[in-house]
């Protein structure tokens, strides 16, 4: 990794990353009290980003301790978080553990502000992950434990950005919980330390796989200006998801990151929007079908990586380690000698990860896993800007510098990042041409 680490996201995202003597006390105040709630004592949790995953993660979060309150709630859409607050204060055995009025469901692009400058000692970031930098840097600038879901960043100003606020995390002493609950499944979490312990013998390469046949796209509504359309239909846009490899192929490229204990170096690949392109998608966003990238690690191993959504094609989603000695699927099995197969209680990593993150919290245990979240959400971005370029990137290259997607004004009747053409796409790499370090 570089060591020359600076910010360069423009000043929406520079003024969050400050930290003040005044943010300093606000976090003294913060962490002291949510260190003291031990015991099933009270937290108090906002939840910023009302859609599926992050309804899912305030249960998660709530099922993980019986202490934890949620006490506010945000989304850019005033529909998506009424609804959220609604569904809470209706579910059954949540009594008295949803304290949401309407004047804590706030709604808008800058509704994340609000919720965190709520009395609250922790927050749930589930947004589009190109709004995640600048979030958890207003977090942990108000002195916030955070679970920030994956993946964290889709370029090289987010990574930046959230190495920054990472060490914010450690000089403060907050506690960082990611959603690579990969991590906290027992069954990798005993595979993985096998494989560190010399099961598989030195690892020779690696192999990583998220093929499958596709993903939501939401129709545009006659009410939307353009940046509501692609907000809403997040998952298409570059600057907004990343593309697949990061939004969802992240979690198998975190699994190779963690057996190596590193992250690559250097990425070269190949990629297309075919469907997307010529289908019923066509005109809808901007994101490739298929991304295949070899990536390498400073000591040379290789990791083959893949990830498609089409329908009708080989699906495949999970990870393997080749070593000297044998083979493991990194999941549950090792092939080396004697085959041998994880046979003991695995809990609901959704809900375990929660578990451990408010562990460390009540206990005022060291406890940051936004390092491990930056470096996997930019081993993703590293390989979409090889299969979108057809180029070798490398990784302090690419780091330095890698293109800011952000839009330069963020806001509703804003100009959108990306636009149409006259024939109605959106701009879709191109392989050959495009430049990995402006597309």
């Amino acid at each position: 990794m570089s060591t020359k680490i600076t910010t360069s996201r423009r000043d929406f995202l520079r003024g969050s990353l400050a930290a003040g003597a005044g943010a300093a006390l606000v976090t003294h105040l913060g962490v002291a009290r949510a260190a003291n709630a031990a015991g099933g004592e009270e937290l108090k949790v906002v939840l910023i980003g009302c859609g599926g995953r992050g309804q899912g993660a305030i249960r998660d979060c709530m099922n993980a301790d019986k202490g934890v309150k949620v006490v506010a709630v945000a989304d850019a859409f005033e529909k998506t978080a009424k609804g959220a607050a609604e569904s809470l204060r209706k579910e059954e055995g949540l009594a008295g553990r949803v304290d949401l009025p309407e004047d804590r469901v706030f709604s808008g692009l800058d509704a994340y502000k609000k919720a965190i400058a709520c009395d609250c000692d922790m927050v749930i970031i589930a947004t589009p992950p190109g709004f995640k930098p600048q979030q958890y840097a207003e977090a942990v600038k108000a002195g916030k434990h955070v679970f920030m879901e994956k993946p964290c960043c889709v370029d090289a100003p987010g990574y930046k950005s959230l190495v920054e606020s990472n060490k914010i995390v450690d000089e403060k002493g907050l506690r960082v919980g990611i959603g690579l609950q990969r991590r906290h499944q027992k069954e990798y979490m005993e595979t993985i330390k096998r494989i560190h312990d010399g099961a598989i013998g030195d690892i020779t390469f690696l192999r990583a796989y998220w093929n499958g046949s596709g993903i939501w796209n939401r129709g545009r509504e006659p009410w939307m200006t353009e940046m509501q359309y692609q907000v809403n239909n997040w998952y298409h846009f570059v600057w907004l998801s990343g593309d697949n490899i990061c939004e969802q192929h992240v979690h198998n490229l975190d699994v190779c990151n963690w057996v190596k204990n590193d992250h690559p170096v250097e990425a070269n690949g190949m990629g297309a929007c075919i469907r997307r392109y010529i289908g019923d998608a066509k005109g809808t966003g901007q994101i490739f079908d298929e991304h295949f990238v070899e990536f390498t690690y400073k000591d040379g191993t290789k990791m083959f990586s893949q990830c498609r959504h089409m329908g009708g094609t080989w699906n495949n989603v999970s990870e393997a380690a080749h070593g000297t000695k044998g083979t493991s699927n990194c999941a549950n099995t090792i092939e080396a000698g004697e085959k041998w197969r994880f046979k003991g209680e695995n809990p609901n990593p959704y809900v375990q990860e929660h578990i451990d993150l408010i562990a460390a919290i009540r206990k005022g245990e060291k406890y940051n896993e936004g390092w491990f979240g930056a470096t996997s959400s930019f081993t993703a971005v590293l390989g979409r800007m090889a299969t979108y370029s057809g180029k070798i990137v490398k990784w302090d290259e690419a780091v330095e510098q890698g293109a800011d997607t952000f839009p330069k004004q963020l806001a509703w009747d804003a100009p959108a990042p990306v636009q149409k053409d006259a024939d109605g796409n959106y701009p879709i790499a191109i392989p050959g041409v495009t430049d990995p370090y402006k597309g």
